[in-house]
């Protein structure tokens, strides 16, 4: 019989509106501006134990609007410039459909967390996942992950309408990430 991996916990992150500015199909690297506070956030995490795994809808490459290359280089970038802070994500998964794909990699589809969950040896019952959007909360629930929602930004008052409308309740609700991770940490 083969050893017992330990799970770890980990902070499953959205990426645009959430840990860097939603610029709507963001398609070049020199464009990506990262919000204040993520890396001291992401310090944190990783200080209290957790992995860090970044994962995204990118519909803009189904609908011809960037590659998955150029989506390969945003996430060089944003790793490139977290490390000036002294932080980093783990690994990235990102949906390259649209929404009338209906395929379960998209959030709220739950597809892509189980992949990162079970790929890195990831235990969901000390894990959470944080976005700006109700299908983040979606599918964190739908997985039994703690959840937080951050309910700030330029696009809050849109978020936080659909998020009412979807009729859940994050366990976190945050105006900022690092805020979002500072209550979802452990104490002590």
């Amino acid at each position: 019989m083969a050893p017992l991996v330990p799970r770890e916990p980990a902070l499953l992150v959205d990426r645009d509106g959430t840990i860097n500015v939603d610029l709507n199909y963001l398609d070049d690297a020199d464009r990506l501006e990262i919000f204040r506070g993520v890396g001291a956030a992401l310090r944190l995490a990783r200080a209290h134990g957790f992995r860090i795994i970044c994962v995204t809808n990118q519909s803009g490459i189904a609908r011809g609007l960037y590659t998955h290359e150029q989506v390969a280089r945003i996430h060089e970038r944003l790793n490139e410039r977290l490390a000036r802070e002294g932080a980093h994500i783990d690994a990235f998964y990102y949906c390259p459909h649209r929404p009338e794909d209906r395929c379960r990699c998209r959030k709220p589809g739950t597809g892509l967390l189980e992949q990162a969950l079970q790929e890195h040896h990831l235990d969901p019952y000390r894990s959470a996942m944080i976005g700006d959007r109700a299908l983040d909360v979606i599918a964190g629930e739908s997985l039994g992950l703690l959840t937080g929602f951050i309910s700030g930004g330029p696009r809050a008052g849109e978020r936080i309408r659909e998020l009412t409308a979807s009729g859940r309740t994050p366990d976190v609700r945050a105006d900022t990430f690092l805020n979002a991770v500072l209550r979802i940490l452990p104490r002590g």
